[in-house]
């Protein structure tokens, strides 16, 4: 008689300084784009969910915001949320690059060491840099910190990602399946297609004005005909700023658009129709009742 298969479930929470790549395994690791990735630091706000199930597990990873030092009430916000995951976790990924650990790193490894978790060191962007240099960088870390595992990976290219999460199937405890196995995200659709027109923004603007942005799906209906109608509201802190998003004739706004639009589709698999407005909610980074209409809570 075959002995029954062992089911193991639980949270993974991936840390790290802005940029090394945490949305890109989150990304690669459930195969679905969930969490949007441009080469801008603090791209990431709320904690995203990302659900791989598989034969024999279940795994919740949380992609969370960069870890760094708030200049502002948003900062504070994304930062708690980042160390909520913390708590949640069963194996927490301290994500880092090829090279020596930066102040960031020793902050977050300050913060790891006050509790009692599972710490995977994930090496990103490997494929980058000659093998010899890598383990230089291995023995820095664990001059400060004792890891569970070290796995050097790309995020990018996939490599050695399979053997970070047959590592993480092996730490995790039995468990049953917390989400139907066909999910990969808690996440509802509104907050996908903010997300989505999000990303075009940082994506086609410069400086500050992408981090004055917050975007909030006002309208989502179906159309006579097909298809779908959104709109969306850009919300930005100075009326410059709204300038620079409308563009010359609209042009910027329409650009970022037709962009979002094509990401909404083939995230939907439908036709949308996508309507953007702009309007201003002065030094809504600042103030705490202008986080929370925003869905910063």
């Amino acid at each position: 008689m075959n002995e029954q298969q062992v089911f193991k479930s639980g949270y993974v929470s991936i840390a790290g300084r802005p940029n090394v790549g945490k949305s890109t395994l989150v990304n690669r690791l459930v195969g679905d784009k969930l969490s949007i990735v441009t080469p801008r630091p603090q791209t990431t706000r709320k904690t995203i969910r990302g659900i791989l199930t598989t034969d024999n597990a279940q795994i919740i990873f949380m992609d969370t915001a960069g870890l760094h030092k708030p200049q502002d009430p948003l900062g504070e916000y994304m930062v708690k949320t980042a160390k909520k995951t913390f708590v949640e976790a069963n194996i927490i990924y301290l994500m880092v690059e090829t090279n020596q650990p930066h102040a960031a790193e020793m902050r977050i490894i300050d913060e790891l060491k006050r509790i009692q978790k599972t710490i995977f060191l994930v090496i990103n962007k490997v494929d980058a840099v000659p093998k010899s240099s890598i383990l230089p960088v291995i023995d820095a870390y664990q001059q400060l910190m004792n890891f569970s595992e070290i796995i050097p990976i790309s995020a990018l290219n996939g490599d050695n990602v399979d053997r970070l999460l047959a590592l993480t199937v092996d730490y995790l405890p039995e468990g049953p399946c917390y989400y139907p196995p066909d999910i990969t995200s808690d996440q509802i659709e509104r907050e996908f297609i903010a997300e989505f027109i999000r990303e075009k923004i940082f994506l086609n603007t410069f400086q500050e004005i992408p981090y004055s942005c917050a975007v909030i799906i006002d309208d989502m209906k179906e159309r006579e005909g097909g298809g779908a109608f959104i709109r969306a509201i850009i919300y930005v802190e100075k009326n410059s700023q709204k300038g620079i998003i409308i563009g010359r004739g609209g042009e910027m706004i329409k650009k970022i658009g037709e962009q979002a639009r094509r990401e909404i589709e083939n995230f939907l698999g439908y036709q949308v129709y996508v309507e953007l407005m702009v309007k201003v909610e002065k030094n809504w980074r600042k103030e705490i009742t202008s986080l929370r209409k925003l869905g910063y809570q």
